[in-house]
């Protein structure tokens, strides 16, 4: 949980600016949930690791002192609220209590912090901004190629031009898990295991899942069916995978995936979908088509979602289908402060005002107003410094202009406008100097 100084404030403005003119511009309008949930909303949603990194917030007064005087007791008897771990299972819960309140098709975008008890590395925070977008109320894969096409939109309105977008898909998943052998039961103990792919090997995956009783063979022949290189085309995936799937829900995902490959063949998402048989999303509400976004420039992952259409139906008694997709946003920001991808961006006022002894402060202020007025960003030297100490302290906060006011130029009411890269100097009116920054 870290401080943030005013320029990566301001950095952070400029991306989050960019998401949301992206998603306002595909048709999500924006939702906001409070930072704590009921722990039953939470508990359950995640698997039993994501359960594990949840903050709850201990009972307070005689509630706490009494379940501490009862002397045996549980987690649960001393907390029944937690921090926000995403902002799906709030959504969730969001669309199962308003639904007759929100339209058939909610598309709805939310930036908001999230907390995890996880170990902090790099890219990896205990609060952080997920910036996510989400689609309730159809099956149809339409939903998933607007929140592709809008993910991608963002990626490359932001600058980015090593990143793809894996794809893979729970049913396929499952029917590899079925191909290879391993019980219906230890489907999320080994879709648990082969979501550390990238963090422990293939030969650390093979060793967590003999543990939780999944014998070597059947593991072995699960990583063969997922190892598919890099370098393979989507074709050359589908031909690969088609010999072990020809029919049951494996080949029906496969299906699916090929026909939303083909929905993004003509849009922006087209050409950044990778199918990744080996994508497995740790989050066990996901029960169709999942995505994630991973660069060459940078080790994890930026961003990723799915389908999850019975996470609504805990929440009530409809079941609804969605989809959605949530950006990292401390990753983008890392990665763009490596690569160098931020434009100029504006962190303090475009003008000081330095006021030179004896001047009427009244009229110093005055003047500043009238230029905020005419939306100029101006900062007032508080404190009447011989004029070399001012300008020296525009000059450190990159402030471009300075304005030098004494008494002759209140009683004139023309101001000294000075330029301070290339030291030029002039005198103008409350109009020309409005003229002039603007």
């Amino acid at each position: 949980m870290r401080d943030f100084l005013p320029e990566a404030v301001n950095k952070r403005k400029y991306v989050i600016e960019v998401i949301e003119r992206v998603y306002k511009l595909h048709g999500f309008v924006p939702l906001e949930t409070p930072s704590m949930e009921n722990l039953s909303v939470l508990l359950g949603k995640y698997g039993e690791e994501g359960d594990q990194l949840i903050y709850r917030l201990l009972h307070r007064g005689e509630k706490l002192t009494r379940a501490l005087d009862e002397g045996t007791f549980t987690e649960d008897d001393l907390a029944e609220l937690g921090m926000r771990y995403d902002l799906t299972v709030p959504l969730a819960r969001v669309v199962a209590q308003y639904r007759n309140d929100l339209p058939r098709y909610f598309k709805r975008y939310q930036i908001q912090p999230v907390w995890r008890a996880d170990r902090p590395a790099k890219g990896r925070f205990r609060e952080f901004f997920q910036c996510d977008a989400d689609i309730t109320g159809t099956e149809s894969l339409m939903a998933e190629a607007d929140v592709l096409n809008a993910v991608t939109s963002i990626l490359n309105k932001l600058g980015f031009n090593n990143c793809q977008i894996d794809l893979n898909h729970r049913g396929l998943l499952r029917g590899m898990i079925l191909a290879a052998g391993i019980e219906p039961k230890l489907e999320g103990t080994t879709l648990t295991a082969l979501d550390k792919l990238d963090k422990i090997g293939e030969e650390g995956v093979l060793d967590e899942m003999q543990e939780k009783e999944i014998s070597k063979e059947s593991a072995q022949k699960l990583l063969s069916l997922v190892a598919v290189t890099g370098e393979a085309s989507n074709d050359e995936i589908f031909a690969h995978l088609r010999s072990d799937l020809r029919e049951g829900v494996g080949a029906a995902a496969l299906a699916d995936l090929k026909t939303l490959l083909h929905l993004c063949s003509e849009s922006p998402a087209g050409g950044m979908l990778k199918l990744t048989p080996r994508l497995a999303r740790g989050l066990s509400y996901y029960t169709g088509p999942i995505f994630e976004i991973t660069s060459t420039d940078f080790k994890g992952s930026l961003g990723g979602g799915g389908r999850y259409d019975n996470l609504i139906g805990m929440f009530g008694k409809q079941q609804i289908p969605a989809v959605g997709f949530s950006i990292g946003l401390e990753r983008i920001l890392l990665l763009m402060d490596d690569l160098g991808l931020y434009p100029d961006v504006e962190t303090r006022a475009k003008v000081l005002v330095c006021a030179l002894k004896d001047t009427p402060l009244e009229g110093v202020i005055s003047l500043a107003g009238q230029l905020r007025e005419r939306g100029i960003a101006v900062e007032i030297y508080p404190d009447q410094h011989k004029l070399g100490r001012q300008i020296g302290y525009a000059d450190e906060l990159k402030i471009p202009f300075v304005i030098i006011v004494g008494e002759e130029e209140i009683r004139n009411q023309r101001y000294g406008l000075k330029e301070l890269v290339s030291g030029e100097q002039e005198a103008l009116d409350v109009d020309g100097l409005i003229e002039k920054l603007s």
